[in-house]
């Protein structure tokens, strides 16, 4: 009986997955104790089955991943359903069933965030892991002013409310008041809890914190789509000011008269606080989308090294010219919107200084980020290939945020070749938007070479000089006399009685007196090797930084201008002959938005580069 057993096929218990106690079988093949080859079945055997587990262990995570992100993405997809229904002005969808639908997801967030605050207390001697990589402190102050200026939009906006009170859905004046409660707590859990790594409920946290990205990323669609009606609004006001159309009034004009008297004010204030509204929400999508890439994964021990803090001594060639470009870009949009408000050719010569100021920037930045690729590539220090998902979001952005950009440039190119009319600016477009293009190109490859690269190497060389040029503790290593051991005691007292009797020893034996001198004339050239390395290092440091800081209020002033109104694009004419009114808007109304976070993007990007240049 058993020696029949032995020939039947056994069935093992290969691995139980911990998550969801999932008992996986695994039939092994047929023993045969006296083949040769059963060791290398057992080996395989064991193999296959710790690649089971492993599978069984990932795969919770990833059917977590896969379900939040569907439902994630179908909240989107149902608040843009929503946008263009409020967008076409019908008579079912209005504005106010679209704010409801958003102060429904707000309120779910804060509940969610309220139990996650309330959890991590209670977990105050439980040491959770972080990710240094995510959130840094910088980003963080730059969005606590963002939100600021969000939360004096909020305020303008129930000011504006109140005063129409009379003709007003209650739910318009609800969606600000709870717009400043749920700004407020998003950045109190920001400044403490973005950088947790979350190990426990991760399926349900997982739904949490996508449903705060996708929340934030529908304030962002419902933020642009309300600044691209308002720049349309302007522009058919503008071309019938010229009498191209009759314009008789928005269709959100209201049919009451506003009980505050600085009404006016209050609402044309909105529009200029409507950018830093816009890149508030897209900034916090992003920092929690790292968040969520981070619930249930190990993080790699750091190296330990010291970071050097940047030194501000021998810039000035980048900010002087980045100020001159930023008041430039000020002066050219103060002068757009007063010319382009009058007389047709006024409007046209308006149009050509907005594009010769921009082909001087975009020529000037395309040199200067082609002279930090030179320089990245003399240095040819090796990349950084370790896991870091802020990094790598940091790259998805940009190569995602330059879509608009492109289409919009290739649309512009387009229209210039294929023109029937010849204003005076058709060629200084063509090559506007073909520097825009190349200017995109040189910029994403610059920021993201210099975010790959390995800091540690300069780093840790510079820890290990310091460390040879002034020892720590009692036992060091001795450069001025080397005994025979090699090491010397600090705390014996009677040091010179011990260098006595070495030099008389080394008197004695002759070979060892000229080892330590040609070891002593073999470090005299050394040393000028390494200090005319750490020149040319030090050269090439002030180099990229005056680049970054250039290129950082270049992005600012690019940023500026169609930000606060100087959009040509609406006002040539050109694309509009090619392409049609309603797609036109269609192609501005999708490039717009993403043109304004890449420049923030950038202007992100480039700060951090210009840290650890």
């Amino acid at each position: 009986m058993k020696d029949s057993l032995k020939d039947l096929n056994i069935t093992d218990l290969a691995s139980v997955a911990e998550n969801d106690n999932l008992v996986i079988m695994c039939i092994n093949k047929q023993r045969h104790s006296s083949s040769p080859s059963s060791t290398e079945e057992n080996e395989s055997d064991r193999f296959n089955k710790r690649r089971v587990k492993l599978i069984a262990q990932d795969f919770p995570r990833k059917s977590g991943e896969i379900l939040s992100g569907q439902y994630g993405i179908n909240l989107l997809l149902f608040g843009g359903a929503l946008m263009l229904g409020v967008w076409y002005h019908g008579p079912s969808v209005k504005e106010w069933h679209l704010q409801s639908f958003i102060v429904t997801l707000m309120i779910i967030q804060l509940l969610w965030m309220l139990w996650y605050v309330v959890r991590k207390d209670r977990q105050k001697n439980s040491l959770p892991e972080k990710d240094s990589h995510a959130g840094t402190r910088w980003l963080r102050g730059g969005l606590t002013i963002l939100a600021l200026l969000s939360l004096i939009m909020d305020a303008f906006r129930i000011a504006v409310y109140v005063g129409y009170k009379e003709c007003l859905s209650p739910t318009l004046v609800v969606y600000p008041v709870l717009h400043v409660l749920h700004t407020v707590s998003q950045v109190y859990f920001l400044w403490f809890h973005i950088k947790d790594v979350i190990k426990t409920f991760q399926t349900f946290e997982r739904f949490g914190v996508i449903h705060a990205v996708f929340t934030n990323l529908l304030l962002w669609c419902y933020g642009a789509m309300s600044e691209s009606r308002h720049f349309l609004e302007a522009h058919e006001k503008r071309l019938a000011a010229l009498g191209f159309i009759n314009y008789t009034g928005g269709h959100d004009k209201l049919h009451c008269e506003c009980t505050i008297s600085a009404c006016s004010m209050f609402s044309n204030s909105l529009y200029y606080l409507f950018p830093f509204n816009i890149e508030y929400h897209i900034f916090v999508s992003a920092m929690l989308f790292v968040m969520w890439k981070n619930i249930g994964r190990t993080i790699e021990p750091l190296h330990k090294r010291v970071r050097h803090r940047p030194k501000f001594t021998g810039l000035v060639l980048g900010p002087v010219l980045g100020l001159v470009a930023l008041a430039a870009s000020i002066t050219v949009l103060v002068i757009y919107l007063i010319q382009v408000e009058e007389s047709l050719e006024t409007h046209r010569a308006a149009i050509s200084m907005f594009y010769w100021h921009g082909i001087t920037m975009l020529a000037c930045m395309c040199t200067a980020g082609i002279i930090g690729l030179v320089l990245y590539r003399i240095d040819n220090r090796p990349l950084d290939a370790s896991k870091n998902p802020s990094r790598k979001l940091d790259t998805e952005l940009l190569f995602g945020s330059s879509l608009g950009t492109w289409l919009m440039s290739w649309c512009s190119i387009i229209a210039a070749v294929a023109a029937h009319n010849n204003p005076r600016y058709r060629w200084i477009i063509l090559a506007y938007s073909l520097l825009l293009i190349l200017e995109k190109y040189v910029q994403n490859l610059f920021i993201i070479e210099s975010l790959y690269r390995q800091r540690e190497a300069i780093e840790e060389a510079e820890d290990e000089d310091e460390e040879e040029e002034a020892p720590s503790g009692i036992f060091s290593v001795s450069s001025q006399v080397p005994p025979r051991s090699g090491i010397v005691n600090k705390g014996f007292v009677n040091q010179e009685n011990v260098y006595n009797s070495l030099d008389r020893n080394q008197m004695k034996n002759g070979t060892m007196v000229h080892s330590i001198q040609d070891q002593e004339h073999h470090q005299v050239p050394a040393l000028h090797v390494i200090q005319s390395r750490v020149g040319t290092q030090d050269r090439t440091r002030l180099i990229l930084r005056n680049i970054a800081i250039f290129l950082f209020l270049c992005n600012c002033s690019l940023w500026l201008l169609p930000a606060f109104g100087c959009r040509p694009q609406y006002d040539n004419g050109m694309e509009q002959e090619i392409f049609g009114f309603t797609i036109w808007t269609m192609v501005l109304n999708f490039a717009m938005p993403l043109n304004l976070f890449y420049r923030m993007h950038c202007v992100a990007s480039l700060f951090e580069v210009f840290q650890h240049a």
